[in-house]
C-alpha cells in the first residue's frame, strides 16, 4: 500500500478528503456485516484472570477505566454469529497478512489516544492500518488539551496525528471521536469525515439509562466512592478533607501502581515523601483500608451500586457509578474528561488549583442528572448509526439485546476488590519480586525509553512499508 498523503496545513482544501481515493471510495467496504472481528482490548471479557496476573501482565492497559470501555464493546458487538478476537494490545505491521486472512473488521475502541504518551502506539496502530485491506472503525478516540480545548501541546506529534486520521478514513467513511473538542481540534487539521460519538462504555445496555437520587443529602454517614487521578495535585486538599468528613468513604483506584501498591507493598523509603495524594501506603485511605481496585468492570459496577454518590476527576471511574444507576460528579481537570461528561450531560465541575473547597454533600446536591437520562436515547441512535455506516450492528438492534451476555457475565466467577487485607498479603520473597518486577514495569513506560522508541518508529515510518526509503 502506497504512503498516505497528509492534508495540508493550508487552508487549501485537499481534492479527496485525506486517506480517501479521488473517486470518494475507501479500503475496505463490504456489503455484510462482518462475522470475524479482531477488537483492541488485551483479553476475552471472560478469560478470568487473579489481580496479580493482570498486574503481570497489564491486562487494565495501565489504567483500569480502560476496562469498562474495552468490554462494553465486547457486549455491544457481540451478535450470534459474530467472532470477536482480542488482539492483546499487540500492535506489530508484520501481523498484517494474517489480520487480512482471519478478519473481516479491525475495531478500536480508544480513549484519549490523540496525546504525546500514546505516540509510539499510534506509530505502530498507522503502520498496521496502512497494510491491512479490511474495514478499521475507530470508537470514541479523543485529543488531550487543556481545558479550554488548546491543543498547542499536541503541534509535536500532529504529523503522527494526520498520518494516523488519514489511514484510518482509507478504511472507513468516517472516524468517531469522543466530543466536540476532538472533533473541532481534527477539522482544523483539514479532516472533514470526523464524527463525535462519545464513548461507547456509556451505551453498555444500550438505550436504557436511568440515574435518579437516591437519598436527599449526604451526610457524614453517607456511603461515597472518590476517584482520584494521581497526578492532578489539586485533589491533594479534596481527598485530605473528605477522608476526615465521611468516615465511610472509599477510594476506588484505577492506576496499576496503586495495584501494585496493594499487592506487594512497598519499601519504608518508598513512603517516606508522603503526601496529601494516596500514592503511599502510609496515607490514611490505605492504613485504614479504604482503597479498592477492581481488575475486572462487572464486579467494580457492582461495588458501585450500593453507593449514596461516586465523584473525582476519573471520567470511567464515574460511567462504572452511572452504568450501575448511582449518581456521580466529574471534576474535569482536561479536556478528555471535559468533553465526555459535556457530550453525555454528566453533571461536572471544572477543578481548579485555586484553593476552591469541595464538598461531596454541594456537588450532590447541585447535581442534575435531567440532560444525562433525557438525552441517552437520541447519544445512542447517534452511536449506532455511525456503526452501521461502518458496517456493523449491535446486539440491540439484531440480537437478544445483551441478555445473553449479562447472564454469562451473572455466571462468570470475577475476582473481587483488591483492597483493605490485600496490602502486603503476600510473603517476603513474593512481595520483593513483585516490587521488583513493578519498578521494571515502571522504568519501561518512563518517558525516556518512550522517546527512543518514538525515534526509532520514526525512522521505520519514513523507510516506508518494506522498509525502503520513501523518496
Amino acid at each position: 500500500m502506497p504512503a498516505l498523503s497528509a492534508p495540508p496545513a493550508s487552508d487549501e482544501r485537499p481534492t479527496a478528503e485525506p486517506g480517501r481515493r479521488e473517486d470518494g471510495t475507501h479500503l475496505g467496504r463490504r456489503p455484510a456485516p462482518p462475522a470475524r472481528i479482531l477488537l483492541r482490548s488485551p483479553k476475552d471479557p471472560f478469560t478470568v484472570v487473579s489481580p496479580e496476573d493482570a498486574f503481570r501482565h497489564n491486562l487494565i492497559g495501565t489504567n483500569a477505566g480502560n476496562l469498562v470501555f474495552l468490554q462494553a464493546t465486547w457486549k455491544i458487538l457481540g451478535l450470534p454469529g459474530t467472532s470477536l478476537t482480542a488482539d492483546g494490545l499487540h500492535v506489530h505491521p508484520r501481523r498484517a497478512d494474517e489480520i487480512n486472512e482471519r478478519f473481516d473488521a479491525y475495531v478500536l475502541p480508544l480513549a484519549n489516544a490523540l496525546r504525546p504518551s500514546f505516540e509510539d502506539t499510534l506509530l505502530q496502530l498507522t503502520a498496521l492500518i496502512r497494510r491491512l485491506r479490511i474495514p478499521v472503525v475507530v470508537l470514541g478516540v479523543g485529543a488531550q488539551g487543556t481545558l479550554a480545548g488548546d491543543m498547542e501541546r499536541l503541534r509535536p506529534i500532529e504529523r503522527c496525528v494526520r498520518a494516523f486520521v488519514a489511514a484510518v478514513l482509507d478504511h472507513g467513511p468516517s472516524i468517531g471521536v469522543r466530543g466536540e473538542l476532538t472533533l473541532d481540534y481534527l477539522r482544523g487539521l483539514g479532516f472533514r469525515d470526523v464524527e463525535a460519538i462519545g464513548c461507547p462504555s456509556m451505551f453498555l445496555d444500550g438505550p436504557r439509562l436511568r440515574v435518579a437520587k437516591r437519598v436527599p443529602e449526604l451526610t457524614p454517614a453517607s456511603t461515597i466512592a472518590i476517584n482520584v487521578s494521581p497526578y492532578v495535585g489539586a485533589m491533594g486538599s479534596v481527598v485530605a478533607e473528605h477522608v476526615e468528613r465521611y468516615p465511610r468513604l472509599v477510594y476506588v483506584a484505577q492506576d496499576l501502581d496503586t495495584l501494585g501498591r496493594l499487592l506487594w507493598g512497598e519499601s519504608a523509603a518508598a513512603g517516606a515523601d508522603a503526601c496529601a495524594m494516596p500514592v503511599h501506603v502510609s496515607h490514611p485511605l490505605f492504613t485504614e483500608r479504604r482503597v479498592r481496585f477492581y481488575v475486572e468492570p462487572w464486579p467494580w459496577i457492582e461495588g458501585l451500586r450500593g453507593m449514596d454518590f461516586v465523584f473525582g476527576t476519573r471520567i470511567h471511574g464515574n460511567i462504572a457509578a452511572l452504568l450501575a444507576g448511582t449518581p456521580a460528579f466529574v471534576l474535569a481537570h482536561d479536556s478528555r474528561t471535559l468533553e465526555l461528561a459535556r457530550y453525555f450531560g454528566i453533571p461536572h465541575r471544572i477543578l481548579r488549583d485555586d484553593g476552591t473547597r469541595i464538598d461531596a454533600a454541594r456537588l450532590y446536591e447541585e447535581a442534575d442528572y435531567s440532560s444525562l437520562n433525557e438525552g441517552h436515547a437520541a447519544r445512542f441512535e447517534a452511536f449506532t448509526a455511525y456503526l452501521r455506516a461502518h458496517g456493523l450492528t449491535t446486539v440491540f438492534a439484531d440480537g437478544d439485546g445483551g441478555r445473553a451476555f449479562d447472564e454469562r457475565v451473572a455466571r462468570t466467577a470475577f475476582p473481587g476488590a483488591v483492597g483493605g487485607e490485600a496490602c502486603r498479603r503476600h510473603g517476603w520473597l513474593a512481595s520483593t519480586t513483585g516490587r521488583a518486577r513493578h519498578r521494571i514495569h515502571r522504568a519501561v513506560r518512563s518517558a525516556r525509553v518512550r522517546r527512543l522508541r518514538v525515534a526509532a518508529l520514526r525512522l521505520l515510518d519514513a523507510a516506508g512499508p518494506d522498509g525502503d526509503r520513501a523518496g
